[in-house]
């Protein structure tokens, strides 16, 4: 698939402050440079040097047709416990109440064995029948080799508690690795829902969103 055009259409906190025109959304939680990746533009997604900067729903609107949503990361060390509740609040209210989220990325550092936290998100998601995906993040940091094992563990790793792992990506922002394949995928979702592999829709237009008090 390709993005011919990308357009913020607006931050919010609460699925309620969401933009009005309603289409397929696919959201990733924790990685602004990886929109920026996925859109080949560099300065879509506010990114920075300290990683958790990202406090709000960011939603961008791909070919007039779908969205690309930019989720706050979850796990950030460094922030306060109160921070740190806000910002679940706001994926909590997002994930659990958008109701045109059609797929959920999940980014994981590929360097490391998934940690407690990233877990405990992927297993929560599980119960709640969110459709997911995951993505290994940073796959340019490691020889080929060295990167496929630690893949192939964090994979065993879930297996442990899954029958069928969600349908898995390696990434780099830096190299562009893995981009193709994720658009690819969010194009054969949208042609599953009646649209073009562009994103154009062949049946029905965006519409205006209702309000949703939460």
């Amino acid at each position: 698939m390709k993005i011919k055009e990308a357009l913020f259409a607006g931050s919010s906190t609460r699925v309620s402050e969401r933009p009005k025109q309603r289409f397929p959304e696919f959201a990733f939680i924790g990685k602004s440079s990886l929109i920026n990746m996925l859109t080949a533009n560099r300065k879509l997604a506010m990114t920075s040097a300290k990683p958790g900067k990202t406090r709000l729903v960011n939603h961008f609107l791909i070919n007039r047709s779908w969205y690309l949503v930019d989720l706050p990361g979850y796990g950030y060390a460094k922030a306060s416990a109160s921070e740190r509740q806000k910002i679940q609040q706001v994926i909590n209210n997002y994930i659990n109440l958008s109701p045109d989220l059609v797929n959920l990325f999940v980014l994981i550092d590929s360097r490391h064995d998934i940690g407690k936290i990233d877990l405990d998100f992927l297993m929560e998601l599980g119960e709640r029948r969110i459709p997911f995906a995951i993505i290994f993040t940073k796959g340019d940091k490691q020889g080929v080799n060295v990167l496929a094992a630690q893949i192939e563990k964090d994979k065993q790793q879930l297996l442990e508690f899954w029958e069928e792992l969600p349908p898995c990506f390696v990434s780099s922002s830096e190299t562009g690795a893995g981009r193709e394949e994720i658009l690819d995928y969010i194009g054969s979702v949208l042609d599953s829902l009646g649209k073009d592999d562009d994103g154009t829709t062949q049946k029905g237009e965006g519409k205006p969103a209702e309000e949703n008090e939460v």
